[in-house]
């Protein structure tokens, strides 16, 4: 049974939430504020965690939340579920490793909906070895056992999020995947800037790695590009 965290400072909220997955039969475990679910979260991860932003006198406890849950483990996935829907925190939440961004208008059966998506992706990751598994395209290897991808042999951290879309863009170099497309192979539902926000990050990550990356190409109007080329 898929054991999920809450992070809500509001109490109606929290439970309401909490009796809603309950009911579809995952294990819910609630927090009210940030350093008890960082307490709890370095014993033993959830599955999955939600995250409002706003907690208590904390007004982006969640982003640091986030930031420190990345920081344990940089696969479990991460929904924010917030009132908060301006472009600006949307943007921040995705570039501080969040998988998803929800608003709290969010329908319950939408909600249920993101969570089977992210879960299937990650049993996805979890099935057993095979030589389709792993990937190599130039200096990129892919190996979507571990959920892991290296360049030039060195690991570069991604997101499950982040994960399929590097992945669905090498899987065939040159090919330019538009935006839709890539929500698809990622198995996400979002908008276009989120997708570019997204794209940005995966990046940065890069970049971090090697100066010289250039290996995703924006194609104006259309999408993104792998350039086996430059690697």
């Amino acid at each position: 049974m898929k054991r999920i965290a809450i992070v809500e400072d509001e109490a109606a909220i929290r439970e309401n939430y909490k009796d809603v997955l309950q009911s579809h039969g995952y294990l819910v475990q609630t927090f009210a504020n940030r350093p008890d679910a960082m307490l709890a979260f370095q014993t033993r991860l959830p599955d999955l965690a939600i995250i409002d932003i706003g907690l208590g006198e904390e007004i982006d406890g969640g982003f640091t939340l986030c930031q420190g849950l990345r920081a344990l483990s940089p696969t479990i996935p991460i929904i924010f579920l917030t009132a908060r829907d301006s472009d600006f925190d949307t943007v921040t939440g995705l570039r501080l490793g969040a998988d998803d961004y929800l608003s709290k208008e969010v329908s319950f059966p939408h909600l249920l909906a993101r969570l089977a998506a992210l879960f299937r992706r990650c049993e996805q990751l979890k099935a057993p070895a095979t030589p389709d598994n792993l990937m190599t395209r130039g200096h990129l290897t892919i190996d979507a056992n571990r959920i892991q991808v290296y360049w030039r042999d060195e690991p570069i951290e991604l997101t499950v999020t982040e994960f399929w879309m590097v992945h669905a863009l090498a899987r065939h170099p040159g090919h330019v995947k538009s935006r839709t497309e890539l929500m698809q192979e990622a198995k996400i539902y979002v908008d276009d800037s989120t997708i570019t926000s997204h794209v940005k990050r995966i990046r940065k990550k890069f970049i971090a790695a090697d100066t010289e990356f250039d290996c995703i190409d924006t194609v104006y109007g259309m999408g993104y590009r792998w350039d086996s080329q430059s690697s």
